[in-house]
């Protein structure tokens, strides 16, 4: 009988995988922070894999284009090297190449303050608290 198959610092088998599940994937390369936030966003259609909506079950494979839509902007990723566990930062950014624009800068204007006992906001109000955080 042969050796049992060792696995190394990325969770793959000695042989890499061919591909791996989307949201797996997203996850392990620290997109998302849970892997259910992954498959959410791919549920709600934010997630396209070489320009097609896709299901977080959806294999991905070296050399696939992953876009990942983002409140103001678009996250680009090229997918460089499969892995199955979650990493450190530093090794998950050697898994993807980055070719989207950095993000807008984010304006950080005071939340409006409300006095108490007002009661709740209208939906005028609410709207343009909304448009004050950037929602």
């Amino acid at each position: 009988m042969g050796s049992p198959p060792t696995s190394n610092a990325t969770g793959a088998q000695s042989g890499a995988p061919q591909s791996v599940r989307l949201d797996s994937w997203l996850w392990s390369v620290r997109v998302f922070k849970t892997r259910a936030a992954a498959t959410t966003a791919c549920r709600a259609g934010h997630v396209r894999l070489n320009g097609a909506p896709v299901k977080a079950s959806q294999a991905v494979r070296v050399g696939d284009t992953v876009v990942v839509r983002r409140p103001g902007w678009q996250q680009e990723l090229v997918v460089r090297r499969l892995i199955l566990k979650r990493v450190g930062a530093p090794v998950a950014r050697e898994c993807y190449e980055d070719r989207s624009e950095p993000p807008p800068p984010q304006i950080r204007a005071a939340v409006g303050r409300r006095e108490p006992g007002s009661g709740r906001p209208t939906k005028k109000e609410r709207r343009k608290l909304d448009e004050l955080r950037g929602y």
